[in-house]
Order: C-alpha cells, then structure tokens, then sequence
C-alpha cells in the first residue's frame, strides 16, 4: 500500500510562468475581438505556445475565461496599493479611476465571453470583484485623509457614475475620463 504524500507547492519556473501570463493577455484580445467562440488553437498560437502548453495551464476553455477574468480584476485591485506608494492621494485615486475605466472596456468588450461560462457567472463575478470595494475605499480613505476631498457618498457610487457612463454608446471611454475629473473636482475641499 503506498501513500501519497503532498509535495510543497512550489514557484512556477519563469517561463511557464511567463507561457501562462503571454496566455491571459493573448486569450484577452482574441476573445475580445472574437467572442467566445475563439478558438482556443488560435490563442496558443498568437500567444507563441503549443496547445499542450495552454491545457496544461487551462484545462478548459472555462478556466481559461475564468482566468482572464480574475487576472484582469487582481490587477485592478492591486493597482491601488501601487499608486497609493506612488502618487499623492487625489492623484492616486485619479489614475486608478482611470484604470477602472479601462478595466470596463475590457469586460464590456468580453462580456459575451464571460456570459458563456458554463459553471455559473455569479459566483465568478462576486469573487472576483470581492477587492474593488476595498481598492476604491483605501483610495478615498487616503484621499479624504489628505483634507483635500471631502466624499459625501459611499465610495462605490464614484464606480456606479462611471458606469453608468460606460453603457452610453460610442465614445463613452473619453466621457468616462472626463467624468473622473469632474467627480474629482467636485470632491475638492477649495
């Protein structure tokens, strides 16, 4: 009788690790522009890999979505700790309503994609978006801090405005960047 024992998880090595990122931004621009339809051959190849390489990583097309997916938000997430010990607070909660503005492109443009998750969009969406909250308040937080804003609302309805404007048709990218300079001039304390 022979025992299975768990080995320690280990690091990626660094160019699976690099395969595995070259898949996500591939597989984000061609299911963007394909849908969800886009084959999977076609990602692995533009991403410069065999298809072993892509199933070893995403065992199915689902995970693959799903990975995209969470990528996208993780980052999204981690881009307001980095721009809060980069820039000044107003500043910091600018660009990173900014990026939230790109981050909407990309899940408009793949909402198809996500749609045809088969184990459920739901669940995805509420762990995935589980760290926007925390990002846009440790923001305003800093922000209103500084006794440059004031905020009068709760900081999500600053992400509900933009969008809303994001739903608008054509061009609501750049109505979106100008809306965040509005919202932020009005926050302002002088």
């Amino acid at each position: 009788m022979s025992e299975t024992v768990d080995s320690p998880s280990r690091k990626p090595r660094a160019d699976a690790e690099r395969n595995r990122l070259r898949l996500l931004d591939t597989a984000k621009a061609v299911f963007g522009e394909k849908g969800p339809s886009a084959s999977l051959e076609e990602i692995a190849r533009e991403a410069g890999v065999g298809i072993g390489t892509l199933y070893r990583h995403y065992p199915t097309r689902d995970a693959l979505i799903e990975a995209v997916y969470r990528n996208e938000t993780g980052q999204l997430a981690a881009a307001a700790t980095q721009l809060s010990a980069a820039h000044p607070p107003v500043e910091a909660l600018r660009l990173w309503l900014l990026l939230f503005i790109d981050y909407l492109g990309t899940k408009y443009g793949m909402a198809a994609v996500f749609g045809s998750v088969t184990g459920g969009t739901a669940a995805l969406y509420a762990a995935c978006n589980s760290g926007t909250p925390e990002a846009i308040a440790l923001l305003t937080d800093r922000a209103v801090a500084s006794g440059e804003i004031r905020l009068d609302m709760d900081p999500i309805d600053l992400l509900r405005a933009i969008a809303g404007v994001a739903s608008a048709g054509p061009g609501w990218q750049e109505t979106a960047r100008r809306l965040v300079d509005i919202l932020i001039a009005g926050m302002r304390t002088s």
